[in-house]
């Protein structure tokens, strides 16, 4: 099934990737700014680009903003979680990897691999069931993260992590009833972090799975943040601690 990437800011980064897009359709009449550079990309690859009404757009992106401009391209191409351990090696670092246990937003899905791409890590890993995939809305969300971040889709959570433990790397879940707060907590280090579902947290299979579980502090009096919010939290401490290892 194909799917569509709309928005200029993600359209562009989706040309300058390579991603393959199978073809381009603009806006009638938009053809200012950022618009100019997406065309010319397109024509430079051969693209073929199609002008439509606005109305169009607007069933391409199935209410996303699209700012004139939506692509259509091919199955997102997911990695393996070798893929991902690899890509780490290669760089001669110490894998860092965001786990999502049945994370069903897709806004939180695009937003975490936003953040996972810009803070270095290595890649996410979602299951198969029960969770957001790799969507248009995801790829909006991401602000084109999604055409530089390694992405692993699996059949068992579970499995993953007892196959990442193996290979010495190890797995924190965030979770409100840790023990351990995140910033007194040495994350330095072969790591994985594991973010759990948007209401319920990480299951109890995940959680007993986990080396450790680790937790942000709450002082108001609401007691959790945005899935997405406490990965940014969790991912730049990951950040912190390592530049100062």
């Amino acid at each position: 099934m194909s799917d569509y990437i709309v928005g200029r800011n993600s359209v562009l980064e989706a040309l300058n990737n390579d991603t393959q897009i199978d073809k381009l359709f603009i806006q009638k009449g938009e053809l200012k700014g950022s618009i100019k550079k997406i065309i010319g990309k397109a024509k430079d690859k051969k693209i073929v680009i199609t002008e439509v009404n606005r109305n169009r757009l607007d069933e391409l992106s199935e209410g996303l903003p699209h700012q004139g401009v939506a692509a259509l391209v091919g199955n997102f191409n997911y990695s393996s979680v070798e893929d991902i351990i690899n890509s780490a090696y290669e760089k001669e670092e110490d894998p860092f990897v965001i786990i999502l246990d049945e994370l069903e937003d897709p806004h939180n899905l695009g937003a975490i691999i936003r953040t996972a791409e810009v803070a270095g890590a290595h890649g996410v890993i979602i299951p198969k069931r029960r969770s957001a995939s790799i969507t248009a809305v995801v790829h909006k969300a991401s602000a084109g993260a999604t055409n530089y971040m390694k992405v692993a889709m699996v059949t068992n959570i579970n499995q993953t992590i007892e196959k990442l433990k193996k290979k010495n790397i190890f797995v924190y879940g965030a979770c409100g009833e840790a023990n351990d707060f995140y910033d007194k907590t040495n994350l330095t280090g072969p790591i994985a972090l594991v973010i759990g579902n948007e209401g319920k947290g990480i299951s109890q299979s995940v959680k007993k799975n986990c080396d450790s579980l680790i937790k942000i502090p709450m002082f108001g009096k609401v007691n959790s943040l945005n899935a997405s919010n406490a990965a940014a939290v969790l991912i730049y401490e990951v950040v912190r601690q390592r530049s100062n290892d």
